[in-house]
C-alpha cells in the first residue's frame, strides 16, 4: 500500500471515530461530567500521550514557526474543542455532524487564499456533490427527528467547524518540516493552558469514585482515540495529501453518525451507559446521499492527484 493509500485509510479511520464521538460524548453530556471539564480531560490526557510519543524522537521547532505553532493551539485545540462540546450539549448528534458541512468549503477557500492552493473545476464539484449529499440526510429526515437541537448550539458547531476549518489549512506548512507529533505535542500543550480556566471546575466537580465502568471507558475513547489518534492521523495525512481532500472527508461524518446513532437506538444506549437523546432514521435517501458523499471525495482526490 502506497502512502496515500495509507492516508486515505487513516482519514477514513478518523472520520469514522468521529462519526461514533457524536453518540458516546452525547451520552456523557452534562449527567456525568459537564463539557468544560471534558474538554480539559481530553486536552490533558491527549497532551501526555503526545509527549510520551515525542520524547521518542524530539525535534525542535525553529522560533519563526511558533506563531503559526500557537495559532494552531488556538483554533484546531482550544476554541475548536471549547465549541464542540458546548454545543454538541445543546443539540442533537445529527444536527451537529450536518453543520460540519461548511468545514470543506471552508477549507477550500481559505487553502486557495492562505496557502495558495489551486482550486480547480473538480475540486469545486466534488465539494458541492458532498454538500448535497450531506445536507440531504438533515433536509429529507422525517418530522422529529431535530429533536434535542437549539439555535445556540447549532451555532456553536458552526464556529467550531470554521476554527477546525482555518487549522487544516495552517497547519500544513508545519507538516512540510515536522513530525505530526511534534506539531500535535505543543499545539495539545498551548491548548491546555488555554481550556484549563473554562474546564477546572467542571472537571473538579465530577464524582469519580461513582463513574461507571462503561463511563470510563466512554471517557478513554474519547480522550484516546478521538483526541490522540485521530488528531495524529489527520495531521499525519495533511503531510501527504492537500487540506482539501482532508476536509472532503468530513462530509462522510454525517453518514457515519447517522449509522451509529441508529444502531445506539436499537442495541439500547443505556447498555453502554450513555444517558444522552438520540435521534435517527436509515432509508432509501441514505443511500442515495452515500453516493454523492463517496463521488465528492473520489473527485477532490482525483483533482489533488494532478497537482
Amino acid at each position: 500500500m502506497d502512502e496515500r493509500a495509507r492516508a486515505h485509510l487513516g482519514l477514513f479511520t478518523v472520520n469514522a471515530i468521529y462519526g461514533l464521538n457524536y453518540v458516546v460524548a452525547k451520552g456523557l453530556m452534562p449527567g456525568v461530567i459537564a463539557p468544560g471539564g471534558f474538554i480539559l480531560l481530553r486536552v490533558l490526557g491527549a497532551s501526555v500521550l503526545f509527549w510520551l510519543l515525542r520524547a521518542l524522537r524530539p525535534q525542535r521547532v525553529a522560533w519563526a514557526d511558533w506563531s503559526r505553532m500557537l495559532l494552531c493551539a488556538v483554533f484546531g485545540v482550544a476554541l475548536n474543542q471549547l465549541m464542540f462540546f458546548h454545543g454538541l450539549m445543546r443539540t442533537s448528534p445529527i444536527n451537529a455532524s450536518i453543520i460540519m458541512v461548511a468545514t470543506p468549503i471552508l477549507v477550500l477557500i481559505l487553502s486557495g487564499v492562505l496557502i495558495g492552493e489551486r482550486i480547480s473545476r473538480r475540486k469545486v464539484l466534488g465539494v458541492v456533490l458532498g454538500a448535497i449529499g450531506a445536507l440531504a440526510l438533515i433536509l429529507l429526515r422525517p418530522a422529529g427527528a431535530m429533536a434535542g437541537s437549539t439555535a445556540l448550539g447549532d451555532a456553536f458547531i458552526l464556529i467550531n467547524a470554521a476554527s477546525y476549518g482555518l487549522y487544516l489549512v495552517m497547519v500544513k506548512p508545519l507538516m512540510r518540516r515536522y513530525s505530526a507529533v511534534t506539531v500535535m505535542a505543543w499545539c495539545f500543550l498551548i491548548g491546555a493552558f488555554l481550556v484549563l480556566p473554562f474546564g477546572w471546575s467542571d472537571l473538579h466537580a465530577v464524582d469519580w469514585p461513582a463513574l461507571t465502568a462503561p463511563a470510563l471507558i466512554a471517557m478513554a475513547f474519547v480522550v484516546v482515540m478521538v483526541t490522540f489518534v485521530a488528531y495524529l492521523l489527520n495531521t499525519w495525512a495533511l503531510g501527504v495529501v492537500s487540506p482539501s481532500v482532508v476536509g472532503i472527508y468530513i462530509y462522510l461524518q454525517p453518514l457515519l453518525a447517522a449509522f451509529i446513532t441508529w444502531l445506539f437506538m436499537r442495541i439500547g444506549p443505556d447498555r453502554f451507559g450513555l444517558t444522552g437523546g438520540y435521534e435517527a432514521a436509515l432509508g432509501w435517501h441514505q443511500a442515495l446521499c452515500a453516493a454523492l458523499i463517496m463521488a465528492g471525495v473520489h473527485l477532490v482526490n482525483a483533482a489533488d492527484r494532478e497537482r
